[in-house]
């Protein structure tokens, strides 16, 4: 074993340590269900993403037992041994879904947008990224070497006086790429005014539902059809692992976009096909999703009831109106501390912490589930505010 190696690497998790930064993997059973277990004890669950709790539907089981005859593996690219039919309606459905000419199934969101990046932007290029951007943007534009603008979180005239400044240089082509639902914050991209944007500069504009597919728009489609403004979306990108409850992500447009990503997209061209069990649970889930009115209703009445409580207890949620709910404390410590606390008090909430944030906006991240009940939710609201008032707030 390489010395220097062995020496840098525990330095570098010494310093961590001592950042209160290190992480370490946890065997957590039951994570699709509203109360885990974890090292042996029951807790409520508030820090997963099966938002509608369609991850335990039966439906969804039932289909994987059905598929499960044409095998579990997806045994290769989709460009080498191609797909199966249930892949081709699949892919049909999820562009009705959507309101596009097609659509592209992929084997997660972050290879998605790492992809959909990398394949359509070229040096040349000038992409403008919201800086609280999914990691999956962030790396995507890294790869792709195009000439990158990061806007201040949310802020139009700064997003604008960027995209003068690259007319100014001659760079003709410009994209614009945002989550629509921030993973971190809960608060949501003004997209008529991006969509304005787009016009009067002559951008394209991506857009990462990963977080509003299933829970925004008439049938789940998404916060563009939410705000009604979808058919202005270049490329919509969105996940089958939150609201959906399965695994997979999608990338929906105009038929020539997709296409083109069948031919340059890396992530899908490399990339071993999603097994034909989980296709045919994602089919299962997009029905259910498409008619889980009552579902989406719960979810954004327990959302909007939590974030109330939390502001009346004198809490900063950073903005959110969505069905994350951040808890901004500030010091990564104090983040570790209040978790532990309210773990004490069978309540799962995990501190986010830098990286992931930024420096002194740890927090708390409650994700809501529309199978929550309310004695759940008065059940963490009392949690927090007994957290609060103990010594492991830090005062």
């Amino acid at each position: 074993m390489s010395g220097s190696w062995e020496s840098s690497i525990r330095q570098e998790g010494r310093v961590l340590a001592e950042r209160h930064l290190f992480r370490s993997l946890t065997p957590t059973a039951d994570a699709a269900l509203t109360h885990v277990i974890r090292g042996g004890r029951r807790l409520l669950n508030f820090s997963s993403n099966n938002y509608l709790g369609l991850s335990a539907h039966p439906e969804l089981q039932a289909a994987l037992e059905r598929a499960g005859a044409h095998g579990v593996g997806g045994v290769a690219s989709r460009l080498i041994i191609g797909h199966s039919h249930e892949l081709d309606e699949l892919e049909r459905e999820i562009a009705r879904f959507k309101g596009t000419e097609a659509a592209l199934l992929f084997s997660n969101g972050y290879m998605a947008n790492l992809g959909l990046l990398t394949a359509l932007l070229k040096p040349a290029d000038a992409v403008f990224s919201d800086q609280y951007n999914h990691a999956s943007i962030v790396d995507g534009i890294r790869l792709s070497g195009a000439k990158s603008y990061r806007y201040r979180h949310l802020n139009l005239d700064h997003l604008e006086t960027l995209l003068k400044r690259a007319e100014a240089k001659g760079i003709k082509r410009k994209l614009i790429v945002t989550d629509s639902v921030f993973s971190m914050d809960g608060d949501v991209a003004p997209l008529r005014e991006l969509v304005w944007l787009k016009k009067k500069y002559d951008a394209a504009l991506v857009l990462d539902e990963a977080h509003a597919a299933g829970v925004f728009g008439p049938h789940g489609e998404g916060m563009a059809h939410h705000l009604g403004v979808a058919d202005e979306i270049d490329l919509h990108m969105g996940t089958f692992s939150k609201a959906f409850g399965v695994y997979g992500a999608y990338v929906a447009g105009r038929k020539t976009w997709i296409q083109y990503l069948v031919n340059r997209c890396r992530p899908l061209i490399y990339t071993t096909a999603l097994p034909p069990v989980i296709v045919a649970a994602i089919r299962a889930s997009l029905r259910l999703v498409q008619s889980g009115h009552t579902l989406r209703q719960a979810l954004h009445e327990r959302s909007a009831w939590f974030r109330q409580q939390l502001m009346e207890a004198g809490l900063s949620i950073n903005g959110s109106t969505t069905q994350i709910v951040p808890w901004v404390v500030g010091g990564s410590e104090r983040a570790l501390k209040l978790s532990q606390a309210l773990a004490e008090q069978g309540v799962l909430a995990v501190a986010i912490r830098p990286p992931t944030v930024p420096e002194g906006a740890s927090r708390l991240r409650f994700s809501l589930m529309a199978t929550h009940t309310q004695a759940d939710l008065i059940r963490a609201v009392e949690a927090v505010r007994k957290a609060c008032r103990g010594k492991e707030a830090g005062g």
